[in-house]
C-alpha cells in the first residue's frame, strides 16, 4: 500500500531511497556472518516501506501495526485467526457476517450459504498483514456489504521470504479453504465456519496491489492446472504489475522505471524479470490468457495512481485474446494508489467498496466514469 502523496514528490523520494541502494539489482539478504557488515550499513532502502542493512536486518516503517479479531461493533462482522500450516507459517484471519452469524442454528443447506471471498492484502510484497487495522476495517465493510465468508491470507513476505514465496502460501491457502469448506464432518482441515457458511461454488478470488498481483496470478495458476472449484470472479483492486516497455498513458521517465524495476528485482531477489508474466501479465500471449481460471474479472484503477495505466493495459489484454469471459474496469478519475484504504469514509471510496461488493453479489458493475481510452 502506497502513501497517498504527490507524484512528483513520491518520485523524488524513491530517488533518494536509490542513493542509498546498490545499483546491481540486490540478492538475498546477507548474514550477520558477513564480513565487515555494520547493523547500520543500509543495503536497500525500499522507500516508504523498509530499509534492509547489510547485516540482514530488516526494519519496516509502515503496515505493522496490528488489532486483534474481534466482533466489529459497527457491521456485526465476527472475526477470528486460523493456522493453516505451523510450519511455514501461513495462517488466515476469517470474517463472518452477522447475518450468518443469526443463523447458526438454522439450516446449513447450500441455499443458505455465502459467497467465499479469498482476500490477499497489498504492501509491495514486503509489509501489511492479515491482521492489520487498515485491513481489518476494510474486510469488515466488505464481508458485511458483499454478505460473503472472506478469509484473508496472512502469506509470508519479502525480503526475508522473495517471491514466490507470497504466491506458493496464496495457492496453499485457497487449497485449504475449499478443502475446509468441504468437511462439515470435521477433521484436521475442517474449520466450522467455512464448513457450516461458505459456499465453494461461489468462490472469488480478491486482492489490492500486490495482493491484486497474487489474485490475478491464482487464478492463471487454476487455469493452467485446474482447481477443484470454479472461481466466479477474480477482483483487482489497484493492482502491482510492471513490464520493462511503457503501455499508453504510462510514465516514460527513465528514473522512475528504473526504480520499479530495481524493487521488483528486490521483492523477488533476482529470480523474475520484469517481463515475467508473474509481474507483467500484459505480455502473455493470447493463448496464455485464455487460460484465466474465472469467467468474471473486476479491475479498478484510481487515476492518479502510476500504476492506472498497467490496470488498464491488462483490461484491453485480456478484452482482445479471446477468452470468453465477462471483464470490467471501474475507475475513480483525481485519486491515489488504494485511496479506499487511507480514505474509506469518503463519497468515492464507498462509491468503489459498493461496487467490488456487488460483484461478488454477481451484480454487474456501475462503472465510476465512462472511459474512451484505447487501453481501457
Amino acid at each position: 500500500m502506497a502513501l497517498s502523496i504527490s507524484s512528483a514528490l513520491l518520485l523524488l523520494l524513491n530517488m533518494a531511497g536509490a542513493l542509498l541502494s546498490p545499483r546491481a539489482p540486490p540478492g538475498p539478504p546477507a548474514t550477520a556472518a558477513d564480513a565487515g557488515a555494520g547493523d547500520d550499513d543500509v543495503d536497500f532502502f525500499f522507500f516508504p516501506f523498509l530499509i534492509l542493512y547489510k547485516s540482514g536486518r530488516v526494519e519496516r516503517l509502515m503496515g505493522t501495526d496490528t488489532v486483534p479479531a474481534a466482533t466489529d461493533p459497527a457491521t456485526g462482522v465476527a472475526s477470528r485467526d486460523v493456522v493453516i500450516d505451523a510450519a511455514t507459517g501461513l495462517a488466515a484471519r476469517l470474517y463472518l457476517p452477522s447475518s450468518a452469524i443469526a443463523n447458526t442454528t438454522t439450516s446449513s443447506s447450500s441455499s443458505a450459504k455465502l459467497p467465499l471471498v479469498v482476500f490477499f492484502h497489498g504492501g509491495a510484497f514486503v509489509t501489511e498483514s492479515a491482521s492489520s487495522p487498515t485491513y481489518q476495517r476494510y474486510l469488515n465493510a466488505l464481508a458485511s456489504k458483499a454478505g460473503a465468508l472472506v478469509v484473508s491470507v496472512d502469506y509470508r513476505l519479502a525480503p526475508e521470504h522473495p517471491v514466490p514465496a507470497g504466491h506458493d502460501d496464496a495457492w496453499a491457502a485457497l487449497a485449504w479453504t475449499l478443502r475446509s469448506a468441504r468437511r462439515a464432518g470435521g477433521g484436521p482441515d475442517s474449520d466450522p465456519w467455512l464448513a457450516r457458511h461458505a459456499d465453494p461454488a461461489r468462490l472469488f478470488l480478491v486482492g489490492d496491489s500486490a495482493g491484486g498481483n497474487l489474485a490475478h496470478n491464482v487464478a492463471m495458476r487454476a487455469g493452467r492446472e485446474g482447481l477443484d472449484a470454479t472461481v466466479r470472479g477474480i477482483a483487482l483492486l489497484d493492482p502491482y504489475f510492471w513490464g520493462k516497455r511503457p503501455v499508453p498513458s504510462e510514465t516514460t521517465d527513465a528514473a522512475a522505471r528504473r526504480w520499479r524495476e530495481r524493487t521488483w528485482a528486490f521483492v523477488c531477489a533476482g529470480a523474475y524479470g520484469v517481463d515475467d508474466p508473474v509481474i507483467n501479465p500484459v505480455a502473455m500471449a493470447p493463448a496464455e490468457w485464455r487460460r484465466m481460471g474465472s469467467t468474471r474479472v473486476l479491475v479498478t484503477v484510481a487515476g492518479l495512481d502510476t500504476l492506472s495505466a498497467r490496470g488498464r493495459a491488462y483490461v484491453h489484454a485480456l478484452r482482445t485474446s479471446g477468452w470468453k469471459g465477462e471483464v470490467e474496469l471501474y475507475e475513480t478519475p483525481g485519486e491515489y494508489h488504494v485511496y479506499f484504504l487511507t480514505k474509506p469514509d469518503s463519497e468515492e471510496a464507498v462509491e468503489e467498496m459498493e461496487a467490488v461488493a456487488g460483484f461478488i453479489r454477481g451484480e454487474r458493475v456501475r462503472l465510476s466514469a465512462p472511459s474512451s481510452r484505447m487501453d481501457a
